[in-house]
């Protein structure tokens, strides 16, 4: 898309503002090829898009990650990145950060969270934490604040209530559960703010492979509970962090 044209046809009154705007959320893409790059997916969204590491070359992902830079100089996210790749980035890109334990490769500086933002990321137990940090890290790099509270599951629900006042303040909170995914219905229960439940694949065998949890949290009896897939932190981290933005404007 010739961007300046589109601005003189606006200037001279053959389209209107409101028609430029939807071309340009509409437009453009990069094609490498192997991928199409989204270059305007944080015009049309509010966030540069995400890159799904696995299955991925390094040489993929940098690919991927130079076009959308270059389109679109915000912070870009490459989920699911293992050793090597977050290797090769750090290589290629000087502000590439990893996050060993979410799994998460940042590249770019992340937005400045509003005064007013907060997102509670809570987990059941220690055996969870990949996916908590997948989301937290997640939310925190689209421009939230986060707050963990971490191994606090029913088994031993007193942890739990011992940081009610900090999770009531939340603007969203994801829960993380394995076993028989119980949690997030008793934090449902404590909060006048969307859950975002995430069922993990922890658990022994009746569990299958967070199965279990899975249906427990779509069969929640707290009305504010919402469910993503198994092991879905990022997806869940998203979602928290859509919500707070939009419900703690600057």
């Amino acid at each position: 898309m010739d961007t300046l044209a589109l601005l003189r046809q606006v200037k001279e009154g053959k389209i209107t503002p409101e028609e430029a705007e939807r071309q340009l959320r509409m437009q453009p893409f990069v094609d490498l090829g192997y991928a199409k790059a989204d270059t305007h997916r944080r015009i049309r969204q509010g966030s540069t898009e995400v890159v799904y590491g696995a299955g991925k070359t390094p040489e993929q992902a940098i690919g991927i990650v130079s076009a959308l830079l270059e389109g679109d100089p915000g912070c870009v996210l490459v989920t699911r990145c293992d050793d090597t790749m977050a290797a090769a980035l750090g290589n290629a890109f000087e502000d590439s950060v990893y996050y060993p334990d979410a799994r998460i490769c940042t590249v770019g500086k992340p937005p400045e969270p509003s005064p007013n933002s907060f997102v509670c990321v809570v987990s059941a137990g220690t055996s969870d934490l990949p996916v908590a940090e997948e989301a937290a890290v997640t939310a925190e790099s689209l421009g939230s604040r986060v707050e963990r509270v971490y191994d606090v599951g029913v088994s031993g629900i007193h942890r739990l209530f011992a940081k009610a006042d900090v999770i009531m303040k939340a603007r969203a909170v994801v829960v993380v559960a394995g076993m028989e995914g119980a949690l997030p219905s008793v934090v449902g229960g404590l909060v006048s703010v969307p859950v975002i439940a995430v069922p993990t694949s922890v658990g022994y065998g009746a569990s299958f492979g967070g199965i279990t949890a899975l249906l427990s949290m779509m069969d929640s009896c707290a009305s504010d509970v919402s469910v993503v897939n198994i092991d879905n932190g990022f997806g869940a981290g998203y979602i928290a962090s859509m919500i707070d933005r939009r419900s703690a404007p600057l």
